[in-house]
């Protein structure tokens, strides 16, 4: 979103928390300390609540630099809404996007127990104790339960003059937990269509490639591609379930998996467009589907779950399938349908690509977040 904008013009000021990872700018002598959640320190489980460290370093910006309007992303965590009131005490629009449901989960998933859970929308966080939605433990449930409450205190929703909702989904999940429909506009996550260049001939494999979590569906996958030893699945992807899941292929010998690690940039392109399909089996209310939008890039036929807002980038029978969740024999038989099928296989892929080149680009993108800026500046 930074370099669209940017090549429109506009002055991009990042600011967010200090990472080896962050890539060079000039603006990070103002980037404040990051918080440890991996290994929390005490001070790093109070700053995750509250980090006094972040809003000092954004109140030392904002007196070095004119800010017409604050675009949030997902701000807590490292920051935490400490940042709120600086920027709502020298009037500055803000804008946020959102990219899952911290808003009205503390979890940010929806999910408790790998299963879709709406029992806290509407502030109460509470309702996550009981469940010990954080991972299993109660004190890491608390501290996130408490940074909700806090989060609302400082002004998570009032604070914000618009929000962005990345689907309907997500749009309509916020409504019906109580913003105001006037108060969020859905905005869909687009890809530069240029930087991915499409082929419509596949090799004898398909491909898992992203967050390997159980949410993402990943097992579903590894029980599907069990009961069909003549396809080959290649995953693509890092992450907690990593080790567990190269278990899980090493205990049942699965000599039809291929497990790859971490792949980017070119490697992975060329890794997806030689797919007959991808696989996004999402178990859990999935935001918007980025993952599945770069394979319609590059000329794959996407096989997704009926989850979140999956339905709204891949179209059934059209540039993919859609299959319900928790169900390897569905996707089993999607899989076996359309590597049987690689004339259909195509067509979907050639599908996928025009759509998001017409419905999908920078171009509407842009226009889109333009109206969304104006609103927020105006108050409406």
């Amino acid at each position: 979103t930074g370099a669209l904008l940017e090549q429109h013009g506009h002055r991009v000021i990042p600011f967010c928390a200090q990472d080896e990872r962050n890539e060079p700018s000039r603006y990070a002598e103002y980037f404040p300390v990051s918080v440890n959640t991996t290994q929390p320190a005490v001070a790093d489980i109070g700053r995750f609540v509250y980090s006094g460290a972040a809003r000092r370093a954004l109140e030392r910006l904002l007196r070095q630099e004119s800010i017409d309007l604050a675009h949030l992303h997902i701000y807590y965590g490292k920051l935490s809404a400490s940042i709120l009131q600086p920027l709502r005490q020298r009037g500055v629009p803000v804008v946020q996007t959102l990219h899952e449901y911290k808003a009205i989960c503390p979890v940010y998933t929806l999910t408790s127990a790998g299963r879709p859970c709406a029992a806290c929308a509407g502030g109460r966080y509470w309702r996550a104790l009981p469940r010990l939605c954080n991972r299993g433990s109660l004190p890491r449930t608390a501290l996130s339960v408490v940074e909700s409450y806090v989060s609302d205190a400082l002004g998570a929703t009032t604070a914000v003059d618009h929000f962005i909702g990345i689907s309907e989904f997500v749009t309509n999940r916020m409504v019906a937990a109580g913003l105001p429909r006037e108060k969020i506009t859905t905005v869909y996550n687009f890809v530069a269509a240029e930087q991915y260049e499409p082929r419509y001939t596949s090799d004898d494999y398909v491909v898992f490639f992203g967050r390997l979590e159980a949410v993402k569906g990943i097992y579903t996958v590894l029980e599907a591609l069990a009961g069909l030893p003549h396809v080959k699945l290649k995953i693509a992807g890092a992450g907690n379930e990593a080790a567990a899941v190269a278990q899980w292929v090493a205990d049942r010998q699965l000599g039809n998996v291929e497990l790859l690690g971490f792949v980017s940039g070119s490697q992975l392109h060329e890794l997806i467009r030689g797919a007959v399909c991808a696989l996004v089996p999402s178990e859990w209310h999935e935001p918007f589907g980025l993952t599945a939008l770069e394979a319609m890039a590059l000329g794959t036929p996407v096989i997704a779950t009926r989850m979140g807002g999956l339905p709204e980038v891949v179209t059934h029978e059209t540039d993919g399938l859609l299959v319900p969740p928790w169900d390897p024999e569905a996707l089993a038989a999607a899989v076996a349908e359309l590597f049987q099928h690689r004339d259909r296989a195509a067509e979907m892929g050639r599908a996928g690509r025009a759509k998001v080149v017409s419905q999908f680009n920078r171009v509407d993108h842009y226009a889109q977040l333009q109206a969304v800026y104006q609103r927020a500046r105006e108050g409406v």
